[in-house]
């Protein structure tokens, strides 16, 4: 185990600095809590925007703390931080896994539980329907509790829904089947909104994106391992049920062994943030007492935030059309390609590897330019054109064709996710990073199930272009109101004002 009192790294910063420089104002703060983000706040006022600004006089409470703790405060990097992100992408990664599995296999399942398409369908679609009710609790309990309660929940019950579906081996088991996924459902809720509090804690603003980046790569690759092994261990055999129901118990019970073996892994790994915090926007917030925190003024907060509610409504257009894309890709597939389950699980690892690659690239470019607008919107735009070329070209009968399609469209698609979470942490701090994800995520999740019926239908009625021009519509809607949402960068304007300062006063010592 790797202890913070060895940490050495300052992230390229002055480790200590005076109180007055320690950050600009903010407009309003309703209290946060110890060592978490903030849970009130409102719109900051002008300079907020203009880094280059000098500093203004502290906030009225972390002045006060600074003062008590020797008007000084200090940065440095956790080496502890590398091993909490690895085990939260992979555990993400097994909850992704859990939800692709079944309709990638769509057909095989509907045959072997006896069921209509729909009800496998719901298989994935209770994942989303769960979120919504429980997004509020979940966040709440994050900040009331913190990271590493939430993390181990999340953990625990990827686990026992893994362990109840090996006793769903048998054709009139679906009902234990669809609880056992509705169990790992619950698990989502307690996973998807903390890339972005386990960036924002443990890293720097060097390198917070990048982290965010990977954390969601984590649960793209579980969809695409989901996409590309279920085919593999559970081939086609309708003429043979006993032989599928042991393909299907190897599944099931290798997923349950490896998701137990993470919970043990999350509660040796997970603290609940390192000794000492990795940037001077984490520094200003844990310096806040936590009398006045409340958690419904946060999302009072938020929802006025006429920026957010416009990144809301487009991050949960963008992301439930990539649910529905991915839900009822196998559909697609097979209308056209008939007997192409396994090549139907290949373009479905091609599209999430593509934006695996494609996530970790724009967090790479986030840290290094902040260019949040206009890299989410481009990446928005390239997203509607390479839906519309993968519309157009399903239907040609050549296979390679949709593999590059697909590869383009997912390369976009999915490397947007960690966009979107980012770029809310900009435009809400000191709002909780958690508050903020779990509300995209949430809306992420009401657009996937609308539009995963919607398009259902349109597939199954008419062909597959009716269902995906139908995505391609509301997607341009999305383009609109992202060209819509004011770029203020407020964490980054507290990073770069201080770090600026820093600089300076370097350079007068010497």
């Amino acid at each position: 185990m790797v202890e913070d009192g060895g940490e050495e790294e300052t992230e390229g910063e002055s480790g200590e600095m005076p109180a007055a420089t320690a950050a600009p104002p903010l407009q309003r703060c309703n209290g946060f809590l110890p060592g978490k983000e903030a849970a009130g706040g409102e719109e900051q006022p002008a300079a907020a925007a203009a880094p280059a600004a000098p500093a203004a006089p502290a906030a009225p409470e972390a002045e006060a703390m600074l003062a008590a703790g020797g008007g000084r405060i200090e940065t440095r990097l956790s080496r502890r931080r590398l091993a909490v992100l690895a085990v939260f992408s992979c555990y993400s990664l097994v909850n992704a896994f859990q939800w692709i599995q079944y309709s990638i296999l769509s057909n095989i399942f509907a045959g072997f539980y006896n069921v209509s398409f729909t009800q496998i369908d719901w298989l994935s679609m209770v994942y989303m329907v769960a979120y919504v009710p429980l997004i509020l609790p979940a966040t709440w309990l994050l900040d009331a509790r913190g990271l590493r309660l939430t993390a181990l929940l999340g953990s625990g019950l990827n686990a026992l829904g893994a362990w109840l579906k090996c006793g769903s081996l048998a054709p009139q088991r679906y009902p234990i089947t669809l609880a056992a996924q509705a169990v790992c459902a619950v698990a989502q809720v307690f996973i998807l909104g903390l890339p972005s509090r386990i960036a924002s804690v443990w890293f720097g603003p060097t390198e917070v994106s990048t982290a965010c980046a990977v954390a969601v790569l984590g649960n793209q690759l579980g969809t695409a391992i989901g996409f590309l092994l279920p085919p593999v261990l559970v081939p086609n055999t309708p003429n043979d049920i006993d032989l599928m129901a042991h393909n299907i118990s190897i599944m099931f019970y290798g997923t349950a062994i490896v998701s137990t073996l993470l919970f043990f892994l999350t509660g040796v790994v997970f603290e609940e943030k390192p000794k000492y915090p990795p940037s001077h926007s984490q520094a200003v917030l844990q310096t806040i007492p936590p009398e006045d925190y409340s958690y419904k003024q946060s999302i009072i907060n938020l929802f006025k935030n006429i920026p957010f509610v416009l990144l809301l409504i487009s991050y949960g257009i963008m992301t439930g059309a990539f649910y529905s894309v991915s839900t009822l890709l196998n559909q697609m597939i097979v209308t056209h390609y008939e007997g192409e389950e396994v090549n139907a699980g290949r373009i479905g690892l091609t599209l999430v590897v593509a934006g695996m690659v494609g996530s970790i690239i724009c967090g790479l470019w986030l840290d290094y330019t902040k260019t949040y607008k206009q890299t989410t919107l481009i990446v928005y735009i390239l997203s509607f054109i390479g839906l519309l070329v993968f519309t157009f070209t399903l239907d040609l009968g050549y296979l390679i064709v949709v593999f590059v399609t697909g590869g383009v469209l997912g390369f976009f698609m999915t490397g947007y996710l960690p966009l979107g979470f980012e770029f809310a942490v900009e435009i809400t701090y000191p709002e909780s990073e958690g508050t903020s994800s779990g509300l995209l995520n949430a809306s992420a999740q009401i657009f996937g199930i609308l539009f995963t019926l919607v398009q259902g239908k349109l597939t199954t009625d008419y062909n597959p272009r009716a269902g995906n021009l139908f995505l391609c519509a509301w997607i341009f809607v999305g383009i609109i109101l992202t060209a819509l949402i004011k770029s203020d960068l407020r964490r980054h304007n507290v990073n770069s004002g201080i770090m600026n300062l820093d600089v300076k006063a370097v350079s007068g010592d010497s």
